[in-house]
């Protein structure tokens, strides 16, 4: 994304963990990354990802499992890796667990990386920012026609 002239505009923008100017999304997936089920596209970038999905939640059934990285820490309604602590490192039962959450995972990140292919969501955004949102969504109506197709053809192997 651009940077904004204005200097109150530019601080919403402002990731500090990307230490760049961003806007964020968000995408909800079925297990094995077999559907996109939830989209949020062009937060501000100061926006946490667990802040973002609580703003989403009231979507979704409350008894709803999901499934999450490290950045989702702090909700019971997603399983989220074991991290260590400052002075304490995780134990091998912690290791394996990770590494089980890791293969359940395995799906949405590749689902993420077709989504970042296009490079409308990894590299800045040189358009208007009020042609984020169709371009976003553009892309991810193409991916969903390419899993589509894929699965029709009987090519997911």
């Amino acid at each position: 994304m651009e940077r904004p002239v204005d200097y109150q505009e530019q601080k919403k923008y402002y990731s500090g963990k990307k230490k760049m100017h961003t806007l964020k999304n968000q995408f909800i997936v079925l297990p094995n990354g077999e559907d996109i089920v939830d989209v949020i596209v062009g937060k501000l970038g100061k926006t946490s990802d667990i802040n973002l999905f609580r703003a989403s939640r009231d979507k979704f059934d409350p008894k709803q499992k999901f499934l999450g990285d490290k950045a989702y820490k702090g909700d019971d309604a997603i399983a989220t890796p074991h991290k260590k602590t400052k002075n304490n490192e995780i134990t091998e039962l912690q290791k394996q667990e990770n590494k089980e959450l890791s293969s359940r995972r395995i799906g949405v990140e590749h689902l993420i990386g077709r989504i970042k292919i296009f490079r409308v969501a990894s590299d800045r955004f040189r358009l208007a920012h009020n042609k984020y949102n169709r371009v976003i969504m553009s892309v991810c109506g193409l991916v969903r026609l390419r899993m589509n197709q894929v699965f029709l053809l009987g090519l997911n192997s």
